[in-house]
């Protein structure tokens, strides 16, 4: 099979991920194996690239916001038939023993592993999964579609949840990239009274255009101060910046959401007076569960979520990469790696 294998840690300009030819990965009694449709491209990616969360060996074949068709079942599965659609995420196993699994925390379990980091990923035409780490995808989405649903949808479902926002409250997403162009359609269903506003880069006129399109009620670059305090605030970005200027913008008792696995710049000193008192919180989060993408798969189905994607071919994913890491990706880009 074809897979882009990254081989060490690297820039992503030096264009890392190579083209090479693997073998088909032969399946364990409970897994099945999946002919891959396409692959979203995360920042998570970036991130195993360089460096700032390696994966945990090399060769490794990136990608985890999986979609493809069953093509063969392990002997003791039950849950699929062959031709499937199915989905896989960020988290590809976990212990289900440990204090965190058995409270529905599997995303904390220290045993965890997770896809393109601990296994191989999707930016190849086949994978293997346990098939309780798989998921049905509704017939309304398109493989391009799904793809981004699979971790930018579920991860900023979490990360709403984990905000507290309630309906009429105000809500702040900074950056405005794969997961907060989707969180905004969730906002917007789930707390109709709720103004969204939206903070990007000055200079990315089209990622502040989109979020218009998409509802928000005032754009703005990140340094900016919106027309009301942020009861809640959501960060998407890379960098540290924005966690200081959130904090900034927040109303008594509000809360910040970090939505970010690393940050790629350190997160400015803060004052305590001004980004802490009365009762700021800071929340970050950290992967997901299974449940979060099965409950955001269903109610992306039924709002229903519009993902805007952007097509590659499997062996264009550096060059996607590339305007990832510039700013220039709007909404998710997604790696078609088979017809």
């Amino acid at each position: 099979m074809k897979a882009m294998v990254l081989k060490k840690i690297s820039s992503i300009r030096e264009r890392p991920l190579k083209l090479i030819d693997l073998p088909i990965p032969t399946l364990g009694p409970k897994e099945i194996l999946v002919k891959i449709s396409t692959c979203g491209i995360c920042h998570t990616e970036l991130d195993e690239i360089e460096g700032r969360v390696p994966p945990t060996r090399y060769p490794i074949v990136l990608g985890h916001e999986i979609v493809g068709k069953v093509k063969e079942l392990g002997s003791r599965t039950c849950k699929f038939r062959e031709d499937d659609r199915v989905g896989i995420a960020w988290i590809n196993w976990a212990c289900g023993e440990c204090s965190f699994c058995l409270k529905g925390e599997e995303n904390l379990c220290d045993k965890a592993r997770w896809t393109g980091k601990d296994v191989d990923g999707g930016y190849a035409q086949y994978t293997v999964v346990s098939e309780e780490f798989a998921y049905p995808i509704p017939e309304r989405f398109t493989d391009q579609e799904a793809a981004p649903l699979l971790c930018a949808g579920s991860i900023g479902y979490r990360a709403l949840r984990l905000s507290g926002i309630e309906d009429g409250q105000v809500l702040g997403l900074y950056g405005f990239g794969a997961s907060a162009h989707i969180v905004i359609q969730v906002a917007k269903y789930q707390y109709p009274r709720s103004p969204v506003f939206v903070f990007t880069r000055p200079n990315q006129e089209e990622h502040q255009d989109l979020a218009r399109k998409l509802g928000a009620d005032w754009v703005g670059a990140t340094g900016d101060t919106p027309p009301d305090k942020l009861n809640c605030a959501i960060d998407f970005t890379p960098v540290g910046i924005p966690v200081r200027e959130a904090l900034r913008n927040l109303e008594k008792g509000g809360r910040l959401v970090i939505n970010a696995i690393r940050k790629e710049t350190p997160i400015p000193e803060l004052d305590y007076a001004q980004h802490l008192w009365h009762e700021k919180e800071i929340k970050s989060t950290a992967n997901v569960t299974r449940r979060d993408a099965q409950e955001f798969l269903l109610l992306a189905d039924k709002i229903p979520i519009v993902p805007k994607v952007h097509e590659f071919k499997l062996e264009e994913a550096n060059d996607a990469l590339i305007l990832l890491k510039e700013g220039k990706m709007q909404g998710a880009g997604v790696l078609r790696v088979t017809k």
